[in-house]
């Protein structure tokens, strides 16, 4: 499987397929445009899906142009949402774009990789031509989005800066002359808007392509941080792997296809597997991917431990001067809590052992001695080493 093909396997739409061939046989090199808005500073493999994309396009020689959105970002992607989004200041657009380019730069070549900020060429626009750009669509066309017809026939707020944001993020294929660009379903009315905007400031059309929106680990939502079904590229190995554990099996193929760019034979191979077997390699993949696979054996291990109960060697230790502490006090001295109150709801929640043992007295006067382990949840452990 070559290239273009791994590239439209992903793929949900092309607009359209023909002119995407002709280009990538023209022997030109192709300016691939991918926008994303920094207001969510932590990116997950779901984001994976298009940068995977953009690398394999970045390996056929062609010049990928990520279009950081610190202008568009005060005003807030309104694309799916039932509500008008808070708006975020320029500083914090350009805080949160540092650890954004962090972590894509995971996936893609930062040598080859042109990084611009929209706000070089919105932020200049004067009122003639906002007014000029807003022309060039009609209300009739903006309100064919399906989020902005609904919010609009159940007398929700919709503002007029909002229904502008598609002829934002329209316009910089524009300042940019596109040739390709890609993103999620979620963005297909955007894309487009950017496409028809090109032919009409004289420039060839854009190709568009969109791709799925990766399902997160509970298998109904798509893959999101506030729902707390994701892998992130940030994460640890070892969460890494326990997440990639979790992934329902009737979704794993998903992961192989979208997150990976394994070829369909070697998937099918592996899906033929036993299935504990299946998920473990995809763990070893993100590892191979994002951080060093040669841990992966001792990961594996780690968790097998886990699994069965038994507390893993190596875990971090924790000095402690005083002879005996209230377990809420404790919980919050090792940074398992945040307050006293916190600790109280994780030890009623049944979330903390003491030398493997559950806790669920809140009044709980521990007797620090060393080697006593707290335990929250299924992997976090502190090991206590008393100081006399």
């Amino acid at each position: 499987m070559n290239n273009l093909e791994i590239i439209k396997r992903k793929a949900i739409q092309i607009f359209n397929q023909e002119d995407l061939e002709r280009k990538i046989n023209s022997g030109k090199k192709l300016t691939i445009k991918f926008g994303a808005d920094p207001s969510r500073p932590d990116l997950h493999i779901g984001h994976s899906v298009p940068l995977r994309v953009l690398k394999t396009f970045q390996d056929m020689g062609h010049k990928i142009v990520f279009v950081i959105g610190d202008f568009t970002a005060m005003i807030g992607d309104p694309s799916g949402k039932s509500k008008t989004r808070p708006a975020l200041t320029f500083e914090e657009t350009r805080k949160y774009a540092e650890t954004y380019l962090e972590q894509v730069t995971k996936i893609l070549d930062k040598e080859k990789t042109e990084i611009v900020f929209n706000s070089e060429w919105l932020s200049k626009m004067t009122f003639k031509d906002v007014i000029k750009l807003s022309s060039k669509y009609t209300v009739a066309r903006i309100m064919e989005r399906d989020d902005f017809k609904n919010r609009y026939e159940n007398n929700l707020p919709l503002s007029m800066h909002e229904l502008l944001y598609p002829l934002m993020q329209g316009y910089d294929s524009v300042a940019i002359n596109a040739d390709i660009e890609i993103g999620g379903t979620d963005q297909t009315f955007n894309l487009l808007v950017g496409r028809e905007l090109q032919k009409d400031y004289g420039q060839e059309s854009q190709v568009v392509m969109t791709f799925p929106l990766l399902v997160g680990l509970d298998g109904k939502e798509k893959m999101s941080k506030s729902l707390e079904n994701y892998i992130g590229l940030n994460d640890s190995p070892f969460e890494k792997f326990e997440k990639s554990m979790k992934i329902p099996d009737t979704i794993l193929r998903q992961y192989f296809e979208l997150a990976t760019d394994m070829p369909t034979d070697e998937i099918d191979i592996i899906m033929n597997k036993d299935i504990r077997e299946a998920h473990m390699f995809f763990a070893k993949e993100l590892l191979k991917m994002y951080d060093d696979v040669d841990e992966f054996e001792k990961i594996k291990e780690r968790y097998l431990k886990i699994a069965k109960g038994n507390i893993p060697e190596d875990i971090e230790t924790i000095n402690i001067s005083e002879n005996e502490m209230n377990i809420c006090d404790l919980l919050v001295k090792i940074d398992f809590a945040n307050s006293k109150g916190e600790a109280k709801r994780m030890i009623r929640g049944n979330g903390i052992k003491i030398n493997s043992n559950l806790e669920a007295d809140i009044n709980k006067i521990l007797k620090i001695e060393n080697d006593l382990v707290v335990q929250f949840g299924k992997n976090k452990f502190k090991k206590m080493l008393t100081r006399k």
